[in-house]
């Protein structure tokens, strides 16, 4: 394995670069390798142990696979307890077992039973198998003329099991239309057979899909599976004027009848993209269900259960089956940005009769201005299946706090937030898996290796709650050896950094000091190390500070990090995890506060003596490319170097190619964008676009800057950054571009990802003469 990525590497460069050159391909090659060999811990599921000590632990482990440029997927087992001296035993299984066909891995209610989806990569049957302790207890075959594959993207994605465990209920694909068929000699047929040689299929009728990675995917529709007879039911009554998602088991009402709630999103309009969307309206359902006759009842309807707001979504039932709770983005719907504060809501669930909507009761309302080191507010994508204490009312959340993820309970009956993870470190926290009022999470920093972390709630006898984190000792931690002893000579800050030129229109929020994370190391010179400014994308999105491998990787080649969490000027949105007022502004400032934000970063970095000012590079992807081409064009001498992925860099362009055009419209004009949208922008209005973009400072542009582009992004049509890089060409500036030909908008394959941060560092080591670790 240590030659693959220098092979892939030479092959590329081999007749554009010198000798040197081509050594520090090969340096950086081997060393990145150590940072993508790591496993990541994806999952955790935690089983009762029949001995009646601690807890039986499944871990669901990614690796990447160079050779095969695809992830692979691991299971690894342990046993977890405490002893007699309050510390902590974990036995692991000797090895890791492969799963890589499995696309989803469930298991019951019970833990007894353990259901694992393989969707296949072609026309063939999906599998659904059913194994027991010992054995594989049942396989079932479903045909695609049934339905797609069953969709496991995170999102869409939803599968249940019935609390007596004989039904699945879960999300795929609807069945493939018939496509029209033609005749090489009558021209169009009707009444034909698929193996006439005469004939082929023609495509049909285009149908939209909901954009960035779903191109291809069929509209999400609901099903039902019995496990003993292995029969397979489409829900009737949705209808396709919803695709859904996220469906639930309602807990077993007193009548006949038994109830699936879902999330639907409003699919008979126009569809945007959907992948890292949450301003798409949506609502919880129920529907009954009720099969007779090995039939599927058709007279349901379904039942509206949010109808007082705009958004609702990840329902979970409590486990006395009173309250279905959700989180909530309307902020997002409101206003357009992507993401936002959530607020998290309860409706009393009726289980002696029909449910029906039910008024939304606030369990966390949107935070607008925390007090300094207070709740921020719910920044959390995911909940656990299972997310409840043993006391049924506390919910264990991820979330969002400043620069760093942490985990939250939340009191869904007095609405009580408690931050249980240390808040005196500079970690970020994941929350893994609960068992009874024992947590399992992954504790990382930039500069510290992901670990493991059992966390138990005790009380002290003022009755306050305390929560122990124990350190689990892991396997994963000791593959990584080589990761930490690099790392260790490193060190991490989160700086404060006051924001200049604030308006006395801004919202106190709006006027606080922006967080920026630091990484240098530890080690004192004479001159700083080269520094790399990182810009997220979003723009509603967060730059934290759990362990990254790309930014491990350039750390410790010899670069300081400044990653900057900016506020946003535009569309009521910035950085997550500040409060609801740092993300609300003046609108229709992109290109301006946030850019000025990001100099305000680089100036205070440089007047506390932590940065060379020539000696300085740039990088950033999606949005976070938008703000580089727009730094590089509005502080033409500032950098040295610079490096974008799939950058947004003429909105002009943009409007009309990619599957989010309103995010266009929003990112430009503010909340005003939502009502000026139009699928025919005027020459007026792409000139405003043309001026907010980036291409309208291209003449100022000096830096030598690498363009890494997916050629399947749908997000930032790759025609965007080409547009900009030959501008820059026919310029004279310095340019280099690679384009990956199956990526999509992260460009996170395996192999991708290997070749773009092997060139990044290059690319910064040419130009910003960074020295050799």
């Amino acid at each position: 394995m240590d030659g693959v990525g220098v092979r892939a590497v030479k092959e590329v460069t081999s007749n554009l670069i010198g000798e040197e050159e081509e050594e520090e391909y090969v340096s950086q090659s081997k060393l990145y390798k150590e940072f993508t060999s790591m496993s990541t811990i994806d999952k955790a599921w935690t089983f009762n142990s029949s001995s009646g000590r601690g807890f039986h632990t499944m871990f669901s482990i990614s690796q990447p696979n160079l050779l095969a440029n695809k992830q692979k997927k691991l299971m690894l087992s342990s046993t977890i307890s405490e002893d007699s001296n309050g510390g902590l035993n974990a036995e692991w299984a000797p090895f890791p077992i492969d799963v890589t066909g499995a696309s989803l891995m469930v298991p019951s209610p019970s833990g007894s039973k353990l259901l694992v989806v393989r969707n296949p990569e072609n026309d063939l049957p999906i599998h659904f198998e059913i194994w027991g302790p010992f054995q594989l207890e049942k396989e079932i075959c479903v045909p695609q003329s049934k339905h797609g594959s069953v969709y496991a993207d995170g999102w869409f994605e939803g599968i249940s099991w019935s609390s007596d465990e004989s039904a699945i209920a879960y999300v795929a694909e609807e069945p493939n239309v018939h496509k029209p068929l033609f005749s090489d000699t009558t021209g169009y047929k009707t009444d034909v057979t698929e193996k006439d040689l005469n004939s082929w299929k023609g495509q049909g009728d285009w149908e939209e899909d909901w954009g960035e990675a779903y191109f291809g995917k069929r509209q999400p529709a609901l099903f039902v599976i019995n496990i003993n007879s292995g029969d397979v039911h489409a829900v009737q009554g949705i209808g396709r004027s919803l695709s859904v998602g996220q469906v639930v088991w309602a807990p077993t009402t007193t009548g006949l009848h038994e109830y699936l709630v879902f999330v639907g999103w409003p699919s008979d309009a126009r569809k945007f993209g959907m992948k890292y969307c949450y301003n798409r309206p949506c609502a919880i359902y129920a529907i009954r269900l009720e099969i007779r006759d090995n039939t599927m009842n058709k007279d349901a309807s379904v039942i509206n259960l949010t109808q007082g707001t705009s958004s609702a979504f990840l329902p979970r039932f409590t486990p006395d089956g009173k309250f279905l709770v959700f989180l909530s983005a309307k902020t997002c719907v409101d206003t357009g940005a992507h993401s936002a504060t959530h607020s998290l809501h309860k409706i009393e669930w009726d289980t002696k009769g029909e449910p029906s909507p039910a008024k939304i009761a606030d369990v966390v309302p949107v935070v607008m201005c925390p007090e300094d080191g207070c709740f921020p507010g719910i920044y959390c994508f995911d909940v656990l299946s299972k997310p409840w204490l043993s006391d049924g009312s506390t919910m264990i959340l991820s979330s969002i706090w400043g620069s760093t993820e942490v985990i939250i309970s939340v009191n869904v009956l007095s609405g009580k937030v408690t931050r249980i993870t240390p808040s005196d470190s500079n970690h970020s926290w994941s929350l893994l898996a609960l068992d009874g009022n024992n947590v399992l999470a992954v504790s990382s920093s930039l500069v510290d290796v992901p670990q493991i972390k059992y966390g138990s709630l005790k009380k002290e006898e003022s009755e306050d709650v305390i929560w122990r984190w124990l350190d689990v000792s892991s396997p994963t931690s000791v593959s990584a050896e080589k990761v930490k002893s690099l790392l260790s000579s490193l060190q991490l800050d989160i700086l404060k950094i006051p924001v200049k030129n604030v308006s006395e229109n801004l919202k106190k929020g709006a006027r606080k000091p922006i967080e920026a994370i630091y990484v240098c190391s530890k080690s004192k010179h004479e001159d700083c190390d080269p520094l790399i400014v990182i810009l997220h994308g979003g723009p509603h999105g967060v730059s934290l500070s759990s362990f990254s491998k790309t930014l491990g990787f350039l750390a410790s080649i010899g670069y300081s990090l400044l990653i900057v969490n900016y506020r946003q000027q535009y569309s009521c949105r910035g950085s997550l995890g500040f409060g609801e007022e740092a993300l609300q502004s003046v609108l229709g400032k992109i290109g301006s506060q946030d850019v000025n934000d990001v100099l305000t970063a680089v100036d205070h970095a440089v007047d506390m003596g932590l940065a060379n000012p020539s000696k300085i590079s740039v990088l950033g992807g999606s949005h976070g490319g938008f703000l580089t081409t727009h730094l590089i064009g509005q502080a033409p001498d500032k950098f040295a170097a610079a490096a974008v992925r799939n950058p947004v860099c003429n909105l002009a362009l943009m409007v009309g190619t990619s599957d989010i055009p309103d995010w266009c419209f929003v990112e430009t004009f503010g909340t005003q964008g939502l009502s000026s949208y139009t699928e025919a922008p005027s020459p007026q209005l792409l000139s405003f676009f043309h001026e907010k973009s980036p291409i309208a400072h291209i003449s100022k542009v000096k830096t030598p800057t690498l363009f890494l582009l997916g050629a399947k992004d749908l997000r930032v049509p790759v025609t965007n950054g080409l547009q900009f890089a030959r501008a820059l060409k026919e310029n004279g500036v310095t340019v280099k571009v690679i384009v990956f030909p199956e990526d999509i908008h992260p460009i996170n394959r395996p192999q991708s990802d290997f070749e773009s941060f092997v060139n990044i560092g290059v690319w910064f080591k040419k130009y910003c003469n960074a020295n050799k670790v």
